[in-house]
């Protein structure tokens, strides 16, 4: 069951955060991209954005923002549909495994909002709703998460 996105009065202290968003499924990744770089822009953070052609496309940009440490989070967006064959699965769990080893590997916050999902309607409800935008509460999960870092 969704829960409804918690407004959070989180501040950035002028923290810079990458997001690395697919073209596919533009409709709903465009959604969950504004409301992200909103609630970073609320906070008082920087934005910078990288648009790839799909969501396979975003670990390696991911990969090359968490070296050059120059953020201090990446925020990851991406819908992927299933269709009639395996291939959608197999595309969600490579970007879900390269996502978990460059959060690890480079000690950098890897928000990992690459949704695999089965429908449109579900889509719809996690992208286009703003009571349970994605884009939201990836922003969100960054914020505390460059705090958390910030602290070590």
């Amino acid at each position: 069951m969704l829960q409804k996105v918690q407004t959070k009065s989180l501040k950035s202290d002028g923290a810079s955060f990458a997001i690395v968003a697919s073209k596919y499924n533009a409709r709903y990744v465009d959604a969950m991209l504004r409301a992200a770089k909103a609630e970073i822009l609320r906070a008082g953070g920087k934005v910078r954005v990288i648009r790839v052609p799909g969501a396979y496309e975003i670990p390696v940009v991911a990969a090359r923002l968490a070296r050059t440490g120059k953020c201090s989070a990446i925020l990851c967006l991406g819908v992927i549909l299933r269709g009639a064959t395996t291939h959608a699965q197999h595309i969600g769990e490579a970007v879900s495994n390269a996502l978990a080893q460059i959060q690890v590997q480079h000690e950098m916050p890897v928000i990992h909002e690459v949704l695999l999902l089965e429908n449109e309607p579900q889509a719809q409800e996690r992208c286009l709703n703003k009571k349970h935008n994605r884009g939201t509460e990836a922003a969100q999960t960054a914020l505390e998460m460059a705090r958390v870092m910030a602290g070590l």
